[in-house]
């Protein structure tokens, strides 16, 4: 990792455009780009603002002033207290399998710690293999059914961290 020069940063207002066509590539990449997902979500187009509501964050990770993908903690509706969700951890192909999206992921728990949940939850597909194993790397456990209002009725695989 030495030689790489990954920076975190919170998202901002110019970065919208870039990180929705970024999450809308991978989408046709695993050809997962289909209702229900956040593929179709508008909210997918102005993350910045999104992310201005009280206790949620979105980082953007970048190299050499490149984007390479983004995370973000989300008080989704109707979570148990305590409770956030982990959402729209995306990463472009060439930064995948290099440590990225684990050190994204680092930077939303320790967000979420300081803003005092105890507990992450998560929604994704099969396809996401990798990403599904990270979680589970990362101390993320399967649970039966989805927690929470996130609109997404296309996910179909929910897994919970405690903190």
């Amino acid at each position: 990792m030495s030689d790489r020069n990954i920076k975190f940063r919170q998202i901002e207002k110019a970065d919208n455009k870039e990180i929705a066509e970024l999450i809308r590539r991978i989408f046709r990449e695993f050809r997962i780009d289909r209702p229900g997902t956040v593929y179709f979500d508008p909210t997918t187009d102005d993350l910045y603002s999104l992310f201005q509501k009280p206790d949620s964050i979105y980082w953007i990770a970048e190299e050499n002033g490149i984007m390479a993908g983004g995370c973000g903690i989300f008080p989704t509706p109707s979570l148990p207290t305590g409770c956030a969700e982990l959402v729209k951890l995306y990463l472009a192909s060439e930064y995948r399998g290099k440590g990225t999206g684990r050190m994204l992921m680092e930077k939303c728990f320790e967000s979420a710690r300081n803003m005092g949940y105890s507990q992450i939850y998560l929604e994704s597909m099969p396809e996401l293999k990798k990403a599904i194993s990270l979680y589970e790397r990362e101390g993320f456990r399967f649970i039966r059914g989805p927690m929470g209002n996130s609109g997404h009725f296309g996910c179909d695989i929910w897994m919970v961290k405690d903190l």
